[in-house]
């Protein structure tokens, strides 16, 4: 082949992009956007974002349990912290597809002096064949 003919061929080839990309862009639901314009947002830019639970709004002391049996329940958990002080609630976090525990909760609790007894008192205790793990929960809001 002589190389004029390569040239044509190639011009042809480039001038079938062109006129496809405009047909692409009067026709197409991508209106012609560049897949790498559009594929992954810079996540350097984006600001991080952490899921927290809120600080409880009445001063109370929120407490952290894990490692817990999947047999205890709400009222177990607060019957085991109300030997220490005042509950004002007691909940272990369910699997919302299954209905079964997951294996932690927590407590609040309106007093610090009560509640860090608890933590004392709780913490690598026995229960119901687990040893359970207590800790103040960290709260990103309240920090």
């Amino acid at each position: 082949m002589c190389p004029q003919t390569l040239i044509a061929a190639a011009a042809g080839f480039a001038a079938g992009i062109v006129v496809s990309a405009i047909v692409c862009k009067a026709r197409c639901k991508c209106a012609g956007k560049s897949r790498k314009a559009d594929s992954r947002p810079n996540r350097k830019s984006e600001p991080v974002f952490q899921k927290t639970h809120p600080a409880p709004a009445d001063g109370s002391i929120e407490i952290y349990v894990g490692n817990l049996s999947y047999d205890v329940n709400d009222e177990a958990l607060e019957k085991e912290f109300a030997a220490y002080g005042k509950v004002n609630s007691a909940r272990v976090i369910i699997n919302k597809y299954n209905g079964k525990s997951k294996g932690f909760g927590f407590v609040q609790m309106p007093d610090r002096a009560e509640a860090d007894a608890a933590v004392a008192a709780l913490n690598e205790k026995e229960i119901l064949g687990r040893r359970i793990r207590c800790n103040v929960a960290k709260n990103v809001i309240s920090q």
